[in-house]
This record gives structure tokens, sequence and C-alpha cells, in this order.
């Protein structure tokens, strides 16, 4: 099962290819660029005149950035008058026309402010007969920090971290940022002004809300500096956060700090975002690779949110279910779910969520003869570890019993990641080139 699993998270990084999906999203047909949505069968095509393009600058930011702009470069080649893109450190090849550069994440660092500065140089003064090609994926939001008049990095690192490690959802969290930004929630696109913009957007969010993927840099956006102040409330944040982020959002609550751009504002008339893959490709793709194995693939879901703790008493629960009644899906069987669960630091051990969620299913699918879990971040990293995830099975306890190791405990200090390295579950990947969320596998043979 386990070098089943292996199979199974190789289909789903091909089927989530960067580099595939700009190849299916981006093509050039006689003297014009065209775009497309491959996602969706019946998806309208952008077209853009090429020669009537004065400059094509091509911007990027996210875990898959040198992936895509390879691709992109493929594509357009001597087309693209300059370019630069910011990812996590990695390997990666360098690029004739597209420069990349790498910052921190998940807390942003000062090369990221350096990237994102250099950035807004390159869009400084573009035409309305200039087209940016800005390449989106998940990792943005950390990877592209600029931080709003007044505000400090720092200030952002202290955010972002106490946020992380709240249990806030990344739609809370990215709340919050756009509101300290000053490209976050469609503001590049505002800079970019009066040149055209096009948006090629890998999700990582569940459902792909285009204002939440990588804090929407190019999207309207929906929340207030209202809302932001209700979510550091929320977690009991408010009173430690920095003093300068208190008076810049109660200063923009008042009106003394502009609000990020909204749906209906003019500057997005000249602006396309295209979604070019998302979870659902990578889910589809385990599930067909599990028929060709031989197993009864199905997919339960693709928006799996909320506690690890509480999601891996579910997986649980559905593996019982399996092996009593044979359904949702009959024995052998792979059910796949893909989505993004929190995990509410309470402890000082290290791990992540998908760790995190293994851990606590140790428990849940002990005994249960032939069943299998596991949990994949599909960037190759998971939380601030170097591990993509783990793999438990029906004697994982027995195992950790048998070397002393109490679940519970290393539960209660969130240290997923030691417990898993001492009985050799991790899954280490190193990164992967993509991000569309994670990966839930329950094999039962």
């Amino acid at each position: 099962m386990r070098d089943a699993i292996r199979r199974l998270f190789r289909a789903a990084l091909l089927a989530a290819d960067p580099a595939a999906a700009i190849r299916r999203s981006l093509r050039i047909e006689k003297s014009r660029l065209v775009v497309k949505d491959p996602t969706r069968n019946r998806s309208p095509e952008y077209f853009y005149e090429l020669g009537r393009v004065r400059r094509l600058i091509v911007l990027g930011a996210g875990k898959a950035a040198p992936a895509m702009a390879a691709a992109v470069e493929s594509v357009l080649g001597s087309r693209v008058t300059a370019g630069l893109a910011v990812t996590k450190a990695g390997r990666f090849q360098g690029l004739k026309r597209i420069k990349i550069l790498t910052a921190g994440h998940p807390i942003p660092d000062r090369a990221g402010c350096a990237a994102a500065a250099r950035m807004v140089d390159l869009v400084t003064g573009l035409g309305p007969d200039d087209l940016v090609l800005f390449l989106l994926s998940g990792g943005a939001s950390a990877l592209l920090p600029f931080p709003a008049e007044g505000l400090t990095l720092r200030d952002k690192q202290r955010v972002t971290d106490r946020l992380l490690r709240s249990g806030a959802t990344i739609e809370e969290l990215n709340a919050v940022r756009k509101h300290l930004s000053r490209l976050k929630g469609g503001q590049l696109a505002a800079r970019c002004r009066p040149a055209r913009v096009v948006s090629l957007i890998l999700s990582d969010v569940i459902g792909s809300p285009l204002e939440a993927i990588g804090s929407g840099p190019t999207a309207p956006d929906l929340t207030t500096f209202n809302q932001a102040i209700g979510i550091l409330k929320k977690y009991r944040l408010w009173s430690e956060a920095p003093l300068a982020v208190k008076r810049y959002l109660l200063a923009g609550r008042r009106g003394g700090r502009p609000e990020t751009p909204k749906p209906g504002d003019p500057l997005f008339q000249g602006v396309k975002n295209v979604i070019i893959g998302d979870n659902r490709t990578a889910v589809e793709g385990v599930a067909d690779q599990a028929r060709a194995l031989g197993l009864n693939g199905y997919v339960l879901t693709t928006k799996l949110r909320g506690e690890a703790r509480e999601a891996a008493k579910l997986l649980g629960a559905l593996a019982r279910e399996v092996r009593e009644s044979g359904k949702p899906v009959s024995r052998p069987a792979c059910l796949v779910a893909g989505g993004e669960l929190t995990v509410t630091v309470s402890g000082r051990g290290k791990g992540g969520r998908c760790q995190e969620m293994a851990l606590a299913a140790v428990k849940e699918i002990a005994g249960l003869n032939g069943t299998t879990l596991a949990a994949i971040g599909t960037d190759g990293t998971d939380g601030p570890t170097d591990a993509a995830g783990a793999v438990v099975d029906d004697a994982t306890l027995f195992r950790a019993a048998r070397m002393g190791l109490d679940p519970d405990r290393f539960l209660t200090r969130n240290d997923s990641y030691r417990f898993f390295k001492k009985l050799k579950g991790l899954i280490q990947t190193g990164p992967t080139g993509t991000n569309v969320n994670d990966l839930y596998l329950l094999l039962i043979e």
C-alpha cells in the first residue's frame, strides 16, 4: 500500500503540473496570444494581438512560479520584454528572459520585500499598449510582502506568525494580509494601470476564490478593514498586535486609509484572472491512477477543511464503514480527498497540518487490518518541516507502543514531526514545484 501511495502521489503531481497547465492555457495563434481556462470545458478564450503589444512584462509569485515561468518562456520566447518571479528556495533552472528570485515562506522576509519592490519598478510607467502576464500560485502571500505605509516587515511577520498558529483559515489570514499591504487585494493590478493584465492562477485555496489565492493581487477584494480587525479579535490577537498595525487598521475603518479595490472598480476592466489548475485536477488524477492499480477509486471531496484532528476522526469512521458495509465504495478501496486543514497550536513541538492529521488518525484506524492513511502537501512541504506529510496504518499504534511512544502526548505538544521521524512514517519528497492544497488518501485492502 505504501508503494501504491507513492504512485498515487506521482499521478497527482503529473495532473497538477504547472508547466503543463500553462501550455494548456496559453498558445500563439498566428499573431495572437490566446488565453483560456483549461479546467472548464466551455471557458471563454481571450485574445491579444501581439503586434499591438509594445511591452510584454511577465511577473510571478508562488511555489510554482519557476515552472510556470519556464513554460511561458517556451511559448512566448523573445516576445517577453522583461520578467521577474519570486519563489521559495529550491532547485530550478535559470531562464533567459525572466529572473527568478527566492524569498521566505511562510513568514515573509526582506528578500520578499526586495522582490516586491523590483516588481513595482517593472510595472511603473506602463501604458495602454503594454501587457502584464502575472503567474500566481500558492505561497505568493508570504513571498511577496510589501507593507502598507507606516508598517514594517517586522509588524507583518508578527501578525502572520500569530495567525498561522491560531487556527485561522487561509481566507481569514489573507483578509488581514490584504489590509496590511500595498500589493495584495487587487492593488498590484492598480499599479499596472493603464496596461492590460492577464493572471494565470494555480489555485491552492478550496473553491478557488480569486480574492483569496495568493491574497488576490489582481482580483477585486471582498473584505474590509473592519473584517480584518474582527478576525484578529476572533482569535484573541488584537491586544498583542503591534501598535502600528492596530493604528493602521483603525484608521482604515474610519476612512483614513484607502480600502482595497472592490468588485465593479473600473481598474479591473483591463484585467483577466484565469484559473489554470486546482486541487480537483490533482484529486481526479489520483482517482484515475487508483483505478489503474486495481483499486476502487472514490473522490470524497475537494473541500475538506476544519481542524486536522476532527478530519482524522471522519476518515477513521469512513474506513470502518467501508470495511463493514462496502459504502461509499467496496474494497479494495482508495478514498481520496483534497483541501486544507488547520491546526490550533498550543504546544511547542514541530509539525504541519498533514502530519498532525496523520498523528490524530493513529488511534482511529488502529486494528483495522489492511487500512493505510496518508496526508500529503502537494508542494512537498508541510509546515516548517522538511516533510510533505506522513503515513499511518493499522499497526502504527502497536509499533509506537513497542517503542514507548504515546501518540496523545505528541499531539498535546503538536509534535507530529518527531513522532513520525522516530517511526519512519514521514513522507519526504522535497519541493515538488506545484501547490494545489493537500491530499488525503485512505486505502483499504
